[in-house]
């Protein structure tokens, strides 16, 4: 198969791709019979094997405002550790956990909570792979695609109020019951590729956010962090 004449003839193919594989190895985790030391970094090859054959010329990780972007990161992690901080019962609350956002319950087993290796791994995926992935699917395409399904000819970045929102909103669904402060997270983001025009500066935001909450988490065990 001709993947760059499969790329120009459906050129979402580079944005959506590695979002679905990344929810597929989700989806599939629970009745995956490897031991976790295979699966977990089989899980890292798969994810970039995929960023490499279809994203690559894509991918933008130049940032043109480091320090800004690198703040905004840090703050909407700031955003979402203090709520709990300041209340520790406020996830408690049906609005955050109920059958539809489902509960704050960490998907690392025991073994997992003390096995570096895992854990390294675990970090990799949320602080590189995590960050190119989303923003190329929520930044990247679908903002521009709720614009125009010909999205490849809407500037990155082109501001218009429905895609910002539903994105926004979307994006905050993919966080369960920490849809509150992923709202928030998404309109941050979303703001930024507005502002910036850059996915480069949105994938090093993304990335600080996560890489200060995994500090967060293996400092404090809050391991409910990671759904």
């Amino acid at each position: 198969m001709d993947v760059n004449a499969l790329r120009a003839r459906h050129p979402s193919i580079p944005y959506i791709a590695p979002f679905l594989v990344f929810l597929l190895l989700l989806a599939v985790q629970e009745y995956n019979p490897l031991p976790q030391k295979i699966e977990y970094p089989l899980r890292l090859v798969i994810l970039g094997v995929t960023l490499w054959f279809c994203s690559r010329d894509v991918i933008e990780l130049r940032s043109r405002h480091l320090i800004a972007s690198a703040s905004l990161g840090i703050v909407v992690f700031v955003i979402w550790v203090l709520p709990d901080a300041l209340y520790p019962a406020y996830r408690q609350f049906w609005i955050f956990q109920n059958p539809l956002t489902g509960t704050v319950q960490s998907s690392l087993t025991h073994q997992t909570q003390n096995d570096a290796f895992l854990l390294g791994c675990r970090v990799v995926r949320a602080v590189f792979f995590v960050p190119i992935i989303e923003e190329l699917f929520w930044r990247g395409w679908l903002m521009r695609w709720l614009i125009s399904p010909r999205f490849d000819g809407i500037r990155l970045g082109t501001y218009n109020v429905q895609a910002f929102w539903i994105t926004a909103v979307l994006f905050a669904t993919e966080h369960g019951p920490y849809w509150d402060v992923g709202l928030i997270a998404g309109i941050a983001y979303n703001w930024w590729i507005v502002r910036t025009r850059s996915l480069g500066d949105c994938i090093l935001a993304h990335a600080v956010t996560n890489g200060c909450l995994c500090g967060y988490v293996l400092a404090t065990h809050r391991w409910e962090y990671w759904l």
